[in-house]
């Protein structure tokens, strides 16, 4: 099952994605559709955007990337077969706070029977390092993350409170000077992650790999959020 948006509305999806300011709103229907459904089998992903977003809209322009993808890099997932789970943020959020939200609703589904293993928190730049927080706080060894372009080796000393836990994913530009290898977090960390591996690519868009959906970290991400842990 996909809640798409279009279901929930009741209205054409390519209307509904310019009703950029109902996003929230969808986003929290989204999420009370699945826990009333209750579908064990649901593969679920949890979408946090870049920091961009957080401060323009949906359709601005980044002066050196372009525009933020975000709906794309959505219907990517949806399209193969996840329930996501994503809102434009506002701007000035604090990312411990908007963290333990998400570990609320991720505790939700999993009481309503949804597995571990079948949840995935996936976020770019900003939203990965929201996704740490999800992962420290959660600090479940059975769930999914994928963090793109959110570690600096400055991370260890300026937020050392982040712990991974989960099956972690990083993804990491090798022209981008805000991602590099999370060996050594990993190291540092006191959760046993069974699943860990790193993928750094060469596209040459430097952070601007991840404002499209390119497939260089989708299909990645997505054979990860199947539970696919042996990708190359």
């Amino acid at each position: 099952m996909s809640l798409t948006l279009n279901k929930i509305q009741g209205i054409e999806k390519s209307a509904f994605l310019r009703l950029n300011f109902i996003i929230t709103t969808t986003s929290a229907m989204l999420f009370s559709l699945l826990l009333s459904c209750g579908r064990q089998e649901e593969r679920v992903i949890f979408f946090l955007h870049n920091r961009f977003l957080e401060t323009h809209d949906l359709n601005e322009i980044h002066p050196e990337f372009g525009r933020t993808e975000y709906y794309e890099i959505i219907q990517e997932f949806e399209k193969n077969n996840f329930t996501v789970i994503s809102e434009k943020r506002d701007a000035n959020l604090n990312a411990r706070d908007y963290a333990t939200g998400i570990v609320d609703q991720i505790d939700s589904l999993i009481r309503k029977g949804i597995e571990p293993n079948k949840i995935t928190v996936v976020g770019t730049s900003q939203g990965g390092y929201i996704a740490q927080y999800v992962s420290t706080f959660c600090n479940n060894p059975n769930l999914n993350f994928v963090f793109i372009a959110s570690f600096r080796e400055s991370d260890l000393q300026n937020i050392p409170e982040i712990n991974y836990c989960g099956n972690i994913l990083t993804i990491y530009e090798k022209s981008d000077p805000y991602g590099v290898s999370a060996v050594e977090r990993k190291r540092r960390s006191s959760c046993e992650i069974v699943n860990f591996k790193e993928i750094e690519l060469e596209t040459g868009l430097g952070h601007g790999f991840l404002f499209k959906p390119l497939k260089d970290w989708i299909e990645p991400t997505i054979e990860w959020a199947k539970g696919n842990y042996n990708i190359i």
